[in-house]
Formats: structure tokens, sequence, C-alpha cells
């Protein structure tokens, strides 16, 4: 029977069995000697990737994204320029109906008027 009750090991699991390595195996203490094998049976995760590959991969990471952006500086648009205004000044579309009253009316006080008009309903 191959299951996994009382010490039996399934043999199609889905589930990772990890199994302990026999160190009085020659042939696993040479392979070990020599800084290889020791992937059969799995690796922690400390320190070995947690300290020292995954800064590595993280200031790999910002250390390109600083050279593209040192080297090829994407620009959003043309250049501010605050001596020079623009021809015709729009506001948000949401404030263009008071804008337009207030532009199109002389005098001032009836301006405001309309505009406290506008959300009013009259």
């Amino acid at each position: 029977m191959s299951g996994s009750f009382g010490g039996w090991i399934y043999k199609n699991s889905p589930i990772p069995i990890t199994k302990k390595p026999d160190l009085n195996d020659p042939v696993l203490r040479a392979k070990l000697a020599k800084g290889m094998g020791h992937n059969y049976y799995g690796e922690p995760a400390w320190p070995n990737d947690l300290l020292y590959i995954f800064p590595v991969v993280i200031l790999g990471t910002l250390a390109c994204n600083v050279g593209l952006a040192v080297l090829e500086p994407s620009m959003i648009g043309e250049p501010a320029d605050p001596f020079a205004t623009p021809l015709e000044i729009l506001p948000e579309w949401y404030f263009f109906p008071v804008f337009q009253i207030l532009r199109t009316v002389p005098n001032k006080l009836l301006g405001v008027l309309l505009m406290v008009s506008v959300p009013m309903g009259y």
C-alpha cells in the first residue's frame, strides 16, 4: 500500500516530501565537499536567499532604473517657460459655464450674482 499514514510515503503525492540526507553516503559527502549536491535536499531561504540574493536583485533593479533614467530620459512634454503665458487660458470643463459668464458680463458684481444663480437653477 502506498499511502502516507504512519510512516508510509505517497509515490505520486502533489505535496513535496523532504527526505533527510544520508551523510554516511560517501558519494553524497564527496559532492558536498565540492559544493554540489546540497540542492537535492532543499536549501533554507534564510540566510541564503533572503540575505544574499534578494538585495542583489533589488539593487540591480534599482541600478537599471536609475541608469535608464540618466542615459535615456523621456520628456513628458515640452519644458515649461515661466515667462510665456499661453494665448488662451481655459478652466476645467466643470468651471467652463461660470467662466463664460464672467467673460461675457462686463460688470463684476452682476457676473458674481449670475455665477451664484447657476447652481440655484435660475
